[in-house]
């Protein structure tokens, strides 16, 4: 079972990523989502619970970086409006 990994980047991190990678946002909604690839987003705003396959919430805030590993399926239940920026691996 593939996990959700989470960390705490630091200010010279976060700096890079807000530059570098790609932007998304969206409102409060609830929603499937299947990960094609590895995926990390820095979150700048908000708050989402992810539940897996398994039936595991992890709930996801602004300041956190997060990796989906590839072939995850969830489900994201957004609590607060999200925007992040994110890359595939």
């Amino acid at each position: 079972m593939s996990e959700i990994k989470k960390e705490k980047p630091t200010k010279e991190q976060i700096e890079k990523y807000l530059k570098e990678w790609s932007k998304w946002g969206c409102d409060v909604s609830k929603f499937d989502w299947e990960y094609g690839s590895d995926e990390t987003a820095y979150i700048i705003e908000g708050e989402v619970d992810v539940t897996n396959e398994q039936g595991k919430i992890t709930t996801i805030k602004a300041g956190e970086l997060v990796t989906f590993p590839a072939g995850m399926k969830c489900i994201w239940n957004v609590k607060k409006p999200i925007k992040k920026v994110y890359t595939f691996e």
